[in-house]
């Protein structure tokens, strides 16, 4: 199959140096970078993510012949006017997460990509992760009866450096490092019916970081809670999602690399009754098969799973969750 041409604008997203499995995929030609700021390029043209690359700028991309895919990878603030942009020239587009702080102008882009038949891909980095896909084959196959709970944990620690960098998120580190494990809940139970959300701010000595965050979120006849710290040491170890039913129970811990258990009260599939760790297929990258179905999706192969409803549900209760409004 030809490769697909493939250009990124912005590396002021904590996820940008992706990049590097873009340029190592057999699936996508890189044909440029797009970076206005002139601190951020310089910082990124010293990586090897970038090594070689050929800078130009966003205009020189978009009228680039035979460009299919845009990488938006801006500063969050940026995400939206920048995928807009790249939308109305008629481009598919990868958005890195989360969807920016409009739900309206994010559901504008949705729409208009939809009336042009172009893919709204989000940067979710779990939604391929081997324990995840197996968590939600075993929900759709009904393996754990009614579902009553979901828990997500979504912790680590962060320098003073880097709690700088982020407060300028209204949310937090909810809207920041909660909107993962938001997106694979509604894959599990759908659009919650209510949020609350908490919010703690732990080192007041240092800054007015939303570092510490709860959000409870209410369906018909279960409850989520996704919990949100960067004032946990070697937190990422305790990072989880467990999906909680009348018949079974999948615990993911943690999540990166995943290590899964079920919990089954009657034979299911290869599985006996009891407690199993499951053995999980290798996987080569966080990124790899997100970006090789994203190939496959601008070449007209496959369709996405992930449908512009789900995304616009999963942005609504980030906000939420995240104690911001989502009618702005």
């Amino acid at each position: 199959m030809p490769k697909v041409k493939y250009g990124q604008i912005g590396v002021g997203h904590a996820h940008a140096s992706k990049m590097s499995v873009y340029r190592e995929s057999d699936d996508f030609e890189v044909v440029g970078v797009v970076e206005p700021d002139p601190a951020l390029r310089a910082k990124a043209e010293k990586s090897a993510a970038y090594k070689d690359l050929k800078w130009m700028t966003q205009e020189q991309l978009l009228n680039m012949p035979g460009l299919q895919v845009v990488g938006v990878e801006t500063r969050v603030r940026d995400l939206l006017d920048t995928a807009e942009t790249c939308v109305d020239a008629g481009l598919h587009v990868h958005i890195d997460k989360p969807a920016g702080e409009s739900l309206p102008q994010f559901k504008r882009i949705l729409d208009a990509a939809a009336r042009k038949h172009l893919l709204v891909q989000m940067g979710y980095m779990y939604r391929h992760n081997p324990a995840f896909r197996f968590c939600f084959d075993v929900v759709r196959n009904g393996w754990l009866g009614e579902i009553f709970e979901v828990h997500g944990l979504m912790s680590k620690q962060i320098s003073v450096e880097e709690r700088k960098r982020n407060l300028h998120f209204r949310g937090g580190m909810m809207f920041q490092l909660g909107c993962h494990l938001i997106d694979a809940m509604v894959r599990v139970l759908g659009p919650a019916q209510d949020v609350q959300a908490y919010t703690r701010r732990l080192r007041p000595d240092l800054d007015n970081l939303a570092d510490n965050q709860l959000a409870v979120f209410e369906y018909p006849q279960a409850t989520a809670t996704i919990r949100v710290s960067v004032t946990e040491f070697d937190g990422m170890k305790r990072r989880q999602f467990v999906v909680a039913g009348t018949e079974g129970t999948v615990e993911i811990r943690p999540l990166e690399p995943p290590r899964m258990t079920l919990t089954l009260n009657k034979p299911r599939g290869k599985f006996a009754k009891g407690t199993h760790e499951v053995a999980l297929p290798a996987t080569p990258g966080r990124y790899d098969d997100q970006l090789i179905e994203l190939a496959r999706i601008a070449r007209g192969q496959v369709k996405s799973e992930y449908t512009p409803d789900h995304d616009l549900a999963v942005q609504k209760l980030v906000l939420q969750a995240s104690g911001m409004p989502t009618d702005q």
